[in-house]
């Protein structure tokens, strides 16, 4: 059975953040901080992981991640998770 995840990157050399969502957390991130040669990503790494959600479904995760990036999302995100990495 897979588990879905829900993750935000922030980048503290930029202040910007990240949400995404996959099945494979670890290589998805890694891909993030290193493979990826074009796209949002490569213009502000290093990343970190910041804060993740499991989910048993692919459309509870669809769901949560746009959740996410809507301005209510990004309000939450501000608030409550980057006061903890930002230095």
């Amino acid at each position: 059975m897979n588990e879905f995840v829900v993750y935000i990157l922030f980048s503290k050399s930029s202040g910007k953040t990240y949400t995404g969502m996959s099945s494979v957390l670890i290589p998805r991130f890694h891909y993030h901080n290193t493979k990826s040669t074009k796209g949002f990503t490569t213009r502000y790494r290093p990343w970190i992981v910041i804060h993740v959600e499991f989910f048993k479904s692919k459309k509870e995760a669809m769901l949560r991640e746009k959740e996410l990036k809507t301005g209510k999302g990004r309000d939450w995100i501000k608030q409550f998770l980057l006061p903890h990495h930002i230095i």
